[in-house]
C-alpha cells in the first residue's frame, strides 16, 4: 500500500557531522505533523560510509508543550552561559523514562544560533 502522506514543508540545517532533517507532513486525514530527524555519517574501516538516524515525530496536540519546553531550555541554556552557573540537578525525568528529559546535556553539541534562519 502507498504511503498516502503528504510533506508540506522542510527546513535542512547542517551542523558539522550532523544534519537536522525538519519534515512537517499531513495525514490523510489532513492533520500536521512534524518530524525531526538527526542524520550523522559513520566511517568504516574498509572506508565505506553509512548513516545513522534518529526520528522524533511530533503530533500537533504536542506543539506547544514541546515549544514551552523548548523555549524554557534555551532560556536556561542562556542563563548559563552568561552567568557561568554550573547546572542544578534535574529533578525531571530522564531520557529512559516515560517523559522526555530537560536537563543539562539534553541538545549535544548542538549550536542554536542558526535554528529557525532560512
Amino acid at each position: 500500500m502507498a504511503d498516502e502522506r503528504e510533506d508540506v514543508y522542510s527546513k535542512v540545517v547542517r551542523a558539522g557531522k550532523r544534519t537536522y532533517f525538519f519534515d512537517v507532513r499531513s495525514t490523510r486525514g489532513n492533520d500536521l505533523f512534524l518530524t525531526i530527524t538527526e542524520s550523522k555519517k559513520r566511517l568504516h574501516e574498509d572506508g565505506g560510509t553509512s548513516y545513522e538516524k534518529h526520528k522524533i515525530f511530533l503530533y500537533k496536540e504536542d506543539f506547544d508543550k514541546f515549544m514551552d519546553g523548548l523555549h524554557h531550555t534555551l532560556e536556561e541554556l542562556e542563563r548559563i552561559r552568561e552567568h557561568g552557573a554550573p547546572p542544578q540537578p534535574n529533578p525531571e525525568p530522564t531520557a529512559g523514562s516515560d517523559e522526555p528529559s530537560t536537563g543539562p546535556g539534553s541538545f549535544g553539541d548542538v549550536e542554536f544560533d542558526d535554528l529557525g534562519k532560512p
